[in-house]
């Protein structure tokens, strides 16, 4: 019998895995800072959307545990070296987070699973969750249970691409790659193994929070693909009344996030707000949760229920298939942001000044505004998950479904060409569309007219001074007409030839 019930889990667990192999896999690297608590809770509302394999707290510049022997550190990064001088341990909020924000998931799980399929059972994220290099900051001398989960996924023989997401520091993995290096370095098999490796790993990484990728892996592992988010994120984290619109505060402030986080359920109410009465784990000085702390802070002025921070939210929100074509084509822009790629590491893709859009609102060219442009319908999509948590089917809305007939066309200049798409609502809805150029993608210096771009057709002239080898990125954004509103998107390119 016992030989049997086994041969069961294990046919299910393969039906399980080849069911999802067209979703991204990803592993998550923490370090359980407040505002990885809430990108967690918002990731466990998107599970859905991608296969996670793993779950490795970590640690970084601004947390780290300590020895328990009373080791002194200094911080390697000038920042923290500055603010917090010589620790034994810093601001380090524990390992049990984690394991109770998927306890409390379980509570909402059946009810998620109503609104949308794949969503993981929380018995299978307890087990792909380890602890990974956590004394100190940049630590990656031993194997811990994290490294070696993640040196496991990386030698695994599914040849899919693994995106490992850096919410903290990187110590962790390059402790896994290390240890990959130590094995194999001096065998006959090293070059199929860092093969086999840089094939599969991406890494989505928001700032540098430890020295362990500048000195160990891009000196050791080059050809490693990463994904670098250093000036895009701040929309979502601690700086965002700067970085938001200020007519798109009110997608932030208590009264929009108020009745997301009070809605009934546990998990939810784990979400840090200011003002909230919850004090953040290990915060050396809380400025958050008290009322009248949260008035004048470091980061402006707040009231209760404000939105506090989620800057790594973006390293996630790149792997939604929502339509924007951005998983494989980073420099596309997408919910993750846009990235180039690096003119002195053909394997790294970076933001920074010379990845600005054209934000309408200060009529100025911004740094922050590819990830910025889409943090209305980003906060939609989580208040309209966090509906799908507590709400029947029936009432919570669910997003349209678009389909672009070609996505990538071939076109002459001067040629006048009809985009042919569609959209389905299961909700039922109304559905609005807006085609828009993306021009700050494209490779052709112009930009189009898009007469009567509010139909799910568009009709349209190439320009006649496009040149060959010019592309046009064109969007086609299909929002539907329930509460909260939700968007889809088709992108279709114009290569001119």
């Amino acid at each position: 019998m016992r030989r049997i019930f086994c041969f069961v889990v294990l046919f299910i667990s393969v039906l399980t895995v080849c069911s999802q192999t067209t979703k991204p896999r990803t592993i998550v690297t923490t370090d359980g800072e407040l505002d990885d608590v809430d990108s967690f809770i918002r990731m466990l509302l998107h599970a859905n959307e991608f296969k996670i394999e793993g779950l490795v707290i970590s640690s970084s510049m601004w947390h780290y545990k300590g020895d328990g022997k009373g080791t002194k550190f200094t911080s390697e990064m000038e920042m923290t070296k500055k603010l917090y001088g010589e620790r034994t341990e810093l601001r380090w909020p524990g390992t049990d987070w984690i394991f109770n924000l998927i306890n409390a998931y379980g509570e909402v799980y059946p009810n998620l699973n109503l609104h949308a399929p794949d969503f993981p059972t929380p018995a299978y994220l307890l087990s792909v969750t380890r602890i990974g290099n956590i004394d100190f900051e940049g630590e990656m001398e031993k194997d811990t249970e994290g490294s070696d989960f993640i040196k496991a996924k990386l030698l695994d023989e599914n040849p899919e691409p693994l995106y490992l997401q850096v919410w903290g520091g990187t110590n962790t993995i390059a402790r896994s790659l290390k240890s990959i290096e130590d094995q194999y370095k001096n065998s006959p098999q090293w070059d199929a193994v860092y093969k086999k490796v840089c094939d599969k790993a991406i890494l989505y990484t928001i700032l540098d929070q430890d020295a362990t990728y500048r000195k160990y892996i891009a000196k050791h592992w080059p050809d490693i693909k990463i994904y670098y988010n250093a000036s895009q994120f701040w929309c979502f984290a601690y700086f965002w009344k700067r970085a938001v619109p200020p007519q798109w505060h009110h997608f932030m402030e208590g009264k929009f996030m108020g009745p997301i986080i009070n809605n009934g359920s546990r998990l939810l109410k784990m979400y840090y707000s200011y003002g909230d009465g919850n004090p953040p784990a290990g915060e050396i000085e809380d400025i958050y949760s008290d009322p009248e702390k949260i008035k004048n802070n470091m980061w402006g002025s707040f009231t209760q229920y404000d939105f506090i921070s989620e800057g790594d939210s973006p390293a996630f929100f790149h792997l939604m298939d929502v339509g924007l074509d951005n998983l494989n084509n980073p420099h596309f822009g997408g919910w993750g942001g846009r990235m180039v790629q690096s003119s002195v590491a053909p394997n790294r893709w970076e933001d920074g000044e010379q990845v600005v859009d054209f934000n309408p609102f200060t009529q100025k060219m911004d740094a922050a505004y590819p990830q910025t442009r889409w943090v209305d319908v980003l906060q939609n999509e989580f208040a309209a998950r966090a509906a799908w948590c507590v709400q029947p089917y029936k009432n919570a809305n669910h997003p349209p479904v678009v389909k672009v007939e070609q996505s990538w066309m071939t076109v002459k200049p001067g040629q006048r060409i009809k985009l042919q798409a569609k959209a389905s609502d299961p909700d039922g809805n109304m559905i609005r569309y807006t085609w828009w150029q993306y021009h700050e993608v494209d490779t052709y210096a112009g930009k189009l007219v898009l007469a009567d771009n509010t139909k799910s057709n568009l009709t349209l002239t190439i320009p006649p001074d496009a040149k060959r080898g010019d592309d046009i990125h064109l969007i086609l954004s299909a929002t539907d007409s329930g509460t909260p509103a939700l968007t889809r998107y088709g992108r279709v390119v114009l290569k001119v030839r």
